[in-house]
């Protein structure tokens, strides 16, 4: 269960800053996901930590010891990366016993560390095969295992689900969340799916433009977004915001849509950091739909329904803005149609138009 300490981490491409000052502690035996868009840092840090780049400053520490003059064989980190990586003339045994027989591990060493981890996957059945003969979700296992065998002290995985078809990367993140528990592994894990990284994870890093913005639970990240980004970027779909303007006690939101009353106390946070101008957001599963004016419920006209099942999203239209909402499938709505919408109580977020920071 070895900790994983990075301090201002700064990693520059000619004048392209790919991560700039990132500080961050992995905690040992714990699953941490660096989530993040496409091009935010997250596979260059990766890449830091295993020796693959090195680092321009900062330093980057395993279990205590600072590594950064470590060559990468030498660092006992495991990298699974996005692509599958397999050896296409080795079968499954030979690709996953490829890092022991490397280290000198005898043929019974191997077969008994193999067969283990393979059972672990449920991919021992495979062992004689090549990787031309067993499917996408097969290899990433296999992959895996490869990187599990050798018992590391912090594994990094890189996307490691990416190319996986919807179903079965639904399975593997079950499957690698219990094999973690089980082996009381320390994971690095990146990926751009805020989904996985909310099922996965015991700690999520957000990154973008290789800043850190946010380190906290998947409850407090989803619950209490820091900022803008962090609110629209976690969700699916993400947190909505309608421009909005404080007068006295009412938010005039539009404005000239609505005036939405708010608590003292969110009243006094806006005062306090003396905003004016804000964002309304709230999250498309704390909107309520009616067919009929209520009290606290305001006019708005259906645009789209898009049907997922048990739920559905439901687009309202705002003059320019749109509102989605999810809904259950029993309720139906037709494009055009006259509706109604309120607020679940306490789930509104307040952010400052000009710094784009959570102020309530």
């Amino acid at each position: 269960m070895a900790k994983l300490s990075i301090h201002n981490l700064v990693k520059k491409f000619g004048k392209k800053v790919a991560v700039s000052e990132l500080s961050l502690e992995v905690e040992g035996g714990k699953i941490t996901v660096l989530l993040g868009p496409t091009g935010a840092g997250k596979t260059t840090t990766l890449r830091c930590v295993a020796g693959l780049e090195k680092a321009d400053h900062g330093t980057i520490t395993i279990d205590g010891v600072v590594v950064n003059d470590i060559p990468p064989k030498d660092r006992d980190v495991a990298f699974v990366f996005q692509n599958f990586s397999l050896y296409p003339r080795y079968t499954v045994f030979e690709n996953i016993a490829s890092p022991l027989r490397i280290r000198g591990f005898s043929r019974e060493e191997m077969e008994k560390k193999v067969k283990e981890v393979a059972g672990f996957l449920h991919i021992d059945h495979l062992l004689d095969r090549k990787p031309i003969f067993i499917s996408g979700g097969e290899m990433q296992r296999v992959a895996i295992a490869r990187a599990l065998v050798r018992n590391p002290k912090v594994f990094l995985l890189d996307e490691p689900l990416t190319n996986l078809d919807a179903k079965i990367r639904e399975e593997m993140r079950t499957e690698l969340k219990r094999l973690q528990g089980e082996m009381a592994a320390t994971f690095f894990y990146a990926t751009p799916d805020q989904a996985e990284a909310l099922s996965m994870a015991d700690t999520i890093a957000i990154i973008n433009h290789g800043h850190l913005v946010q380190v906290g639970t998947p409850a407090e990240i989803y619950q209490k977004p820091r900022n803008l980004f962090v609110a629209d970027f976690v969700g699916s779909p993400g947190m909505n915001f309608v421009p909005a303007v404080f007068s006295g006690e009412t938010l005039q939101v539009g404005p000239g849509y609505f005036p939405l009353p708010l608590l003292l106390p969110m009243v006094q946070a806006c005062r306090e950091k003396n905003v004016s101008e804000c964002f309304l957001g709230v999250r498309p599963e704390d909107i309520l739909l009616s067919f009929e004016t209520k009290q606290g419920f305001y006019p708005a006209v259906v645009e789209v329904v898009e049907p997922l099942g048990v739920l559905q999203i439901v687009r309202l239209r705002l003059d320019g803005h749109t509102l989605r909402v999810r809904s259950e499938e029993n309720a139906r709505f037709s494009p055009g149609e006259k509706v109604f919408f309120g607020f679940k109580e306490g789930k509104i977020y307040l952010f400052d138009r000009k710094t784009e920071e959570r102020i309530w």
